[in-house]
């Protein structure tokens, strides 16, 4: 079930139709527009998966990953018929693994609803798995002209500074009043694309979150009253959460020659159905990770500590120490759950296994 929202009335949104033309002059003027490739062949699947995989992650980040994936990848057809454990490895990186999955059932669904073709209506988008409202917004609007306005956190951000508004942007009913008051003054066809990729690149460049914004370099000074007031850099106002949970973990690299030990995690929940290095929960001493090797017949050659590693994820945050344990044999290897453990070679890991990046760090490190 999809959240409800209260409405909430903005203030000032009589400025707001005036920000549509300078907004656009600006983006279509700019010496040195933003060399995007989802913008230099603008396709419904381009878009999709470009938007997917820009949640979270920045666009200079983005960028070799999109275009390995649609070299592997390069319609709507071909991703819904993709193995698990290639897509997985093609998104290897990139984090919140969820987005890939849902990609694949959606592409499913396309193939299986709409002949293969990306729906140009918005709420046959929105009813696909892993599109919300931002996203469903950004594909209707840069692919097929749609006027909507794609609210993300650009948007919100210039949107709350012109309006000199201190509502809180992590509400929904924020979000849905910021929605509410643009989608009245967007134009259709190239222009409503246009209008959001400006939003975009204007608070990707000049009207920065952190930091003093580029104030005078704004086509929209002249009208935006958080400028005229001084009060930019304050706005706009975001509650924090609540501190994000804390485990402790004890990672294992376990090779025997040039095999290294995983498991595959549960189907379902965090990293659900990926491949990890062998961990155990708390934070162990040299002399409790011999005896647990000793109870399941394990002879250790060598025992290596590693540096110390967190990994941050949206609600929770993992303290990692790690071991390098070089094994006599691996035959007899068994995880905490009894489930055996895989034996990858250095080309497997390069080519076969997705490790998520909580992982990644103890394959790089040495002590």
């Amino acid at each position: 079930m999809r959240k409800q929202y209260t409405p909430l009335q903005l203030p000032h949104t009589d400025i707001l139709p005036e920000i549509v033309e300078p907004l656009l002059t600006w983006y279509r003027g700019q010496s040195t527009l933003r060399c995007l490739p989802w913008r230099e062949e603008v396709t419904p699947y381009h878009t999709w998966i470009s938007e997917i995989m820009l949640q979270q992650t920045r666009a200079s980040a983005v960028i070799p990953y999109y275009t390995r994936f649609l070299e592997v990848l390069p319609d709507i057809a071909s991703l819904a018929r993709c193995d698990d454990e290639l897509l997985m490895k093609l998104w290897q990186g990139l984090g919140y693994y969820s987005r890939a999955r849902n990609l694949k059932k959606a592409a499913c669904q396309i193939v299986e609803d709409f002949g293969g073709q990306m729906p140009a209506d918005f709420a046959a988008l929105l009813a696909l798995p892993g599109i919300g409202r931002y996203t469903a917004s950004a594909i209707g609007s840069i692919a097929f002209g749609l006027p909507l306005p794609a609210v993300d956190g650009n948007i919100l951000r210039v949107t709350m500074r012109v309006l000199q508004c201190g509502e809180d942007i992590a509400q929904l009913s924020v979000r849905r009043a910021v929605e509410d008051a643009l989608a009245p003054h967007y134009p259709s066809g190239e222009d409503a694309g246009a209008l959001n990729q400006a939003f975009m690149d204007l608070g990707a460049t000049v009207c920065l979150p952190h930091g003093a914004p580029h104030c005078a370099l704004c086509p929209l000074g002249r009208l935006c009253l958080a400028y005229a007031a001084g009060s930019a850099e304050q706005l706009p106002i975001k509650v924090k959460k609540s501190k994000r949970r804390i485990e402790q973990k004890t990672v294992l690299v376990l090779r025997q020659g040039r095999a290294l030990a995983l498991m595959k995690r549960p189907e379902k929940g965090l990293l659900a159905g990926l491949w990890e290095l062998p961990n155990l929960p708390g934070h162990l001493t040299e002399e409790e990770l011999r005896s647990w090797l000793a109870a399941r017949g394990l002879h250790a050659l060598t025992i290596t500590r590693l540096p110390d590693v967190r990994h941050i994820f949206s609600h929770v945050e993992w303290q990692m120490q790690g071991w390098e344990v070089e094994l006599s044999a691996p035959e007899a290897v068994v995880a905490e759950d009894d489930s055996p453990l895989v034996w990858a070679s250095p080309e497997e890991l390069a080519d076969t296994y997705s490790i998520p990046s909580a992982f990644q760090y103890f394959l790089h490190q040495k002590s």
